[in-house]
């Protein structure tokens, strides 16, 4: 059984999806310390000192901050920047390595004029010999 389960781990794609999920969730740690601590108070800063993360719409006041119910509209914004960089860096990961396969050659069909693989010896959509 321990052997069965090593080769499904070594010949599929598991192995590859667990590096996957692994790099992807330290990628995604790297990418909200960069916008949580980076970009946001940068931003903040450029529009006059505002901290995106302490926004919000208080529904109803509490004195303890946990029981607090409140829109937190800040930190959304802060979650959206976060998952446009790491889309924008799976993108250009993706693109890096995932290259499209090129065109099997291919001819007009004489009949019909829709194309056919350029070794057609008969013509797929109306069925002459070529």
């Amino acid at each position: 059984m321990w052997g069965e389960f090593r080769a499904f781990l070594t010949k599929t794609n598991a192995l590859a999806l667990a590096i996957g999920v692994i790099i992807g969730a330290a990628l995604g740690a790297v990418v909200t310390s960069l916008v949580n601590d980076i970009i946001m108070p940068l931003i903040g800063y450029l529009l006059g000192g505002v901290d995106f993360s302490q926004m919000k719409i208080v529904l109803q006041p509490a004195i303890d901050p946990a029981k607090e119910v409140a829109i937190r509209y800040g930190q959304f914004i802060n979650v959206v920047i976060i998952f446009v960089i790491v889309a924008l860096v799976v993108f250009l990961i993706a693109r890096s390595f995932i290259k499209e396969e090129a065109a099997a050659p291919t001819k007009e069909c004489a009949f019909c004029k829709e194309q056919v693989a350029e070794a057609a010896t008969k013509c797929r959509f109306c069925g002459s010999s070529l």
